[in-house]
């Protein structure tokens, strides 16, 4: 289960580089057969990669922390993960129309739609950005407990009555 977890996170991140690539590419070219291939092909990869990646590393995750030590709601970098790649996600939502606009759109140098060619850079390079933290919290795993996650360790240890007082880090071992 981490195996999958971990490629369908970087998965993601390599299709939201490949859709970056293409919408700076979509901005910065002159050539009209190179911009009416970008905004179809960056709709593929948004339907075919990028949403079904999403999906699949938000439900792993939330499967995998339900299944661990680590608990959906025990620690705080699990409960910042799910936050920040739900909320990346909901932007995606939002961004779905722009996208299909651009893909549909017989002129693309209408001056209306250059906002919305700017907005897939724009968002596309912060999605990226924001997507590493949920990287960084699984490597670097901060130790920080919720309140639940408190809660849950004073009951271990009381169970687990008299005798040495297990540390958080002992806790956390399978």
């Amino acid at each position: 289960m981490l195996v999958t977890h971990v490629a369908t996170s970087v998965g993601l991140l390599g299709a939201i580089s490949a859709f970056l690539v293409l919408a700076i590419t979509g901005i910065a070219t002159s050539d009209a057969v190179v911009t009416m291939a970008v905004y179809p092909s960056m709709e593929i990869i948004t339907w075919t990669v990028i949403i079904p990646l999403l999906l699949a590393a938000l439900a792993i995750g939330i499967i995998q922390s339900l299944a661990t030590q680590w608990g959906l709601i025990r620690h705080w970098w699990v409960v910042a993960k799910l936050m920040i790649t739900t909320f990346a996600g909901g932007v995606l939502v939002l961004q779905l129309e722009g996208i299909s606009r651009l893909a549909d759109a017989p002129d693309l140098e209408n001056p209306e739609l250059f906002h919305v060619r700017l907005s897939t850079v724009v968002h596309a390079s912060a999605g990226l950005i924001v997507l590493l933290i949920p990287l960084a919290l699984s490597i670097y795993k901060p130790r920080r407990l919720t309140p639940y996650g408190k809660r849950k360790q004073e009951q271990r240890r009381l169970e687990a009555g008299p005798g040495p007082v297990p540390s958080s880090r002992d806790s956390l071992l399978p």
